[in-house]
């Protein structure tokens, strides 16, 4: 048996309760995790709120949540190579449809998901990345940051645009990033990228300052929603934009009349469909090689919470009080 974090039924406060439940074994293709750390992304919070009449993502309950894992190798199943009992892996593996999360002792995760957690890191900061990391990675791939490029991330302080201010940064790009207050400016300069206070400047004064009114190459939006249309003004023509929120209504002529190529970043697809799931943990692995040579950080808060805490532990990233990812030791 082992000690999980057991939500019963959906709502916005739906409680979780800390319970033992059969321990799970590596199946084919799969690894047992010891799990050291899980972090709380937005859709962990949609999905406790919501359920699976309203986000079909989400698992039946009674169900155990959590995507982001950081953990240790207890065993292997059958197929399974480039892992081994004892290795550290992290990854972003279940908490949705019928894949077990992470908040519990022990996670039978697929393999292909799973990468060798960067050195560099404790538990607690490697739990804070998959999922956001993939998901920046993902959208600067396919919006096809390169070297000298300006690029506009919007939200660069948030979960995903942290990460993507520093790929890019990585990539060799310029990076501008939107933030709405000193120490989210503090955060991104720190990162090499330029901050851009979207309270005290209009779109076109910072695209006028910073690109001479030409627009940015590229726009990686965080933000989503209405905020593409601050991003399609943002933007150069013929420029390439990706988003990870467009669940909304829009009015695309901005995008038309300026040629623009729109990504949409669901990075969610390879977990749901079991399609390309080793495009995951080879984005990982690349980023673990970059974050041992010191080139990317993860942004965590301070607090700590346990599997006793959960409900705390999501409140916080609920309420925007949180500074960085919030991550729960288990």
């Amino acid at each position: 048996m082992m000690k999980a974090a057991v939500i019963n039924s959906y709502g916005e406060n739906a409680p979780f309760e800390v319970k033992d439940v059969e321990k799970p074994i590596a199946g084919p293709g799969q690894v047992l995790v010891h799990v050291a750390a899980t972090s709380v992304n937005t859709v962990d919070t949609m999905i406790r709120s919501m359920g699976p009449e309203q986000l079909p993502l989400s698992p039946q309950a009674p169900a155990i949540l959590g995507m982001d894992l950081a953990g240790r190798v207890e065993e292997v199943g059958e197929g399974v190579t480039g892992f081994a009992p004892g290795d550290e892996v992290y990854g972003c593996a279940g908490g949705l449809a019928d894949l077990q999360g992470a908040l519990a002792q022990y996670m039978a995760a697929d393999a292909k998901l799973l990468a060798h957690k960067p050195k560099r890191l404790s538990m607690r900061e490697a739990a804070a990345l998959p999922l956001v990391a993939i998901t920046a990675l993902e959208g600067l791939q396919r919006a096809q940051i390169g070297a000298g490029q300006k690029v506009l991330v919007q939200g660069g302080a948030g979960g995903v645009g942290h990460v993507a201010v520093q790929w890019a940064k990585h990539l060799g790009a310029q990076v501008y990033a939107t933030v709405s207050n000193p120490d989210d400016a503090a955060i991104v300069s720190g990162y090499g990228a330029t901050a851009i206070n979207y309270r005290n400047q209009s779109v076109d004064d910072y695209v006028a300052e910073h690109t001479d009114g030409a627009g940015f190459d590229a726009v990686f939006d965080s933000v989503g929603g209405e905020n593409l249309l601050a991003s399609f003004e943002a933007a150069a023509l013929n420029a390439n934009l990706a988003t990870t929120i467009s669940r909304l209504e829009l009015d695309l002529s901005a995008a038309h009349f300026k040629g623009l190529s729109l990504h949409v970043v669901f990075m969610l697809i390879p977990m749901l469909h079991d399609l390309g799931r080793e495009v995951h943990g080879r984005l990982l692995a690349e980023l673990a090689g970059v974050i041992d040579a010191g080139g990317v950080k993860p942004l965590v808060d301070d607090e700590r919470f346990s599997l006793e805490t959960v409900a705390q532990a999501y409140a916080k990233l609920s309420d925007g009080r949180a500074t960085g990812k919030v991550v729960i030791d288990i």
